[in-house]
């Protein structure tokens, strides 16, 4: 009988990729793929641990299987499993505990233990000349958008971040590995591509000659079948007047950009060690809108940093407006075990960092929507993505604004169509449908 198994994936674009490609090297293996819900011989957990929020839900999502599923499989795998390896094999019970490396290995390390019936610990260390783990996916379950992971690691040791312990060295795929993956993907039917990494700004710093990350876009935008590609997080550092330049060139990358801001203030940026202060993100902003005065800009925001005074609070509440981001999440300092920003002093209270995140989403809304009205009236692309309860077409814009055009039968997912930008709703944007001619032309333009 056919084993089946089941995925649940905490935490980032980058874990939901490995979570595919290590489904579908199980699926090559024999096993047949359920949901989470259903009753599965193999559980496998993608963990987070990242904030505070990712170790509890990763927990708990572990202690949930084992206890109403005992007689079934569980692994465990990503950040928390590199933390926590040998420990978390002894609280959970599972069979296999994978962590950043040797996710291509899980098949033959899962029946190596299950054949043997001995639980097995699969995390090493990850030092400097840890190689990039080959992974690959031919699909994924949005059928119009495939991430696609290029780069691992991050070398910057930000004082409050787990992740350069958990996830490693930077470490980058060659530019033939994702020109094989771009085509298959392309030829799989998808449209948009999403570019990936946990530090997706260091592509290609480890390699000898040095790279950077537009070679690695430029490499995907000769793919035929791809429309659109977007870019996932990005260090302010990068967008210098060069790369903003290099990238409005380029049609088919879409003018959105999420450029990691954390604090507004050049204190705060200070002690948690980032690498630019307000100035140098400002720059950044302008050289995007030098090149595409319509970009999209989206960014994180972590709020109640040790010793973060009031002061410093408005200085980020000011940024936020200034800017005008399209877009912001915002998260509260959670301590890292073994991160110098856990043992600070001026530690906030839960109820004040709270405080402050509710503020600031309150803010970001206010921007978000002077965004989306500042595109009302306006003419636009949107890949068609699904149709939602009333039977209107969903997608995004270039820009990623959340867009609905009235049901047209002759229109098919993964389209892309030209519209005009009509009215704001709760689910975002409605839209009318431009005429054929018009299709023509601003499509092909």
């Amino acid at each position: 009988m056919t084993k089946t198994v089941a995925f649940h994936t905490l935490g980032c674009k980058v874990n939901q990729y490995d979570s595919q490609a290590m489904l579908e090297l199980l699926r090559a293996a024999g096993y047949r793929a359920v949901p989470f819900s259903a009753d599965a011989d193999v559980y496998v957990i993608n963990t987070c641990t990242v904030t505070g929020t990712g170790d509890r839900k990763s927990m708990q999502t572990a202690r949930r299987i084992r206890r109403e599923h005992p007689d079934s499989a569980l692994v465990l795998c990503g950040c928390l499993a590199q933390r926590k390896g040998e420990d978390l094999l002894r609280e959970t019970g599972a069979a296999l505990v994978l962590g950043t490396q040797h996710r291509a290995r899980i098949a033959e390390l899962l029946e190596r233990a299950l054949s043997s019936g001995t639980p097995l610990c699969a995390v090493d260390q990850l030092p400097p000349g840890t190689p990039y783990e080959t992974l690959r996916v031919s699909t994924q379950e949005e059928h119009t958008r495939a991430t696609m992971k290029i780069q691992e690691g991050c070398s910057n040791r930000c004082t409050y971040c787990i992740i350069p312990e958990v996830r490693g060295p930077i470490r980058s795929r060659t530019l033939e590995d994702i020109r094989m993956e771009a085509q298959a993907l392309a030829e799989a039917g998808f449209r948009e591509l999403v570019l990936t990494g946990i530090h997706l700004s260091s592509y290609g710093r480890d390699f000898t000659p040095r790279l950077e990350l537009m070679d690695a876009i430029r490499c995907v935008h000769g793919i035929d079948g791809i429309g659109r590609i977007r870019l996932g997080s990005l260090e302010p550092t990068v967008a210098t007047e060069a790369f903003a330049g290099a990238v409005a060139a380029l049609p088919k990358v879409c003018p959105q950009f999420h450029l990691a801001l954390q604090s507004g203030s050049d204190t705060v940026l200070h002690r948690m060690a980032r690498r630019y202060n307000m100035d140098m993100y400002r720059t950044a902003v302008r050289n995007i809108r030098k090149a595409m005065p319509d970009a999209a800009l989206t960014t994180d925001i972590l709020t109640g940093f040790p010793g973060e005074t009031e002061q410093e609070f408005r200085e980020t509440c000011e940024a936020v407006r200034s800017i005008g981001f399209a877009r912001i999440h915002v998260f509260p300092f959670s301590p890292r075990e073994g991160t110098p920003a856990a043992s600070m002093p001026g530690q906030l209270s839960r109820e004040e960092k709270e405080r402050r995140v509710r503020e600031l989403i309150r803010i970001g809304a206010g921007t978000a929507a002077a965004y989306q009205n500042a595109w009302i009236g306006r003419e636009s692309t949107v890949l068609l993505e699904e149709r939602d309860s009333g039977g209107r077409w969903t997608g995004c814009t270039p820009e990623y604004l959340q867009v609905s055009v009235d049901a047209d039968p002759t229109l098919s997912r993964g389209q892309l169509v030209s519209v005009r930008l009509d009215e704001i709703v709760p689910e975002g944007i409605r839209a009318t449908l431009l005429s054929d001619e018009k299709q023509e032309d601003e499509i092909h333009e």
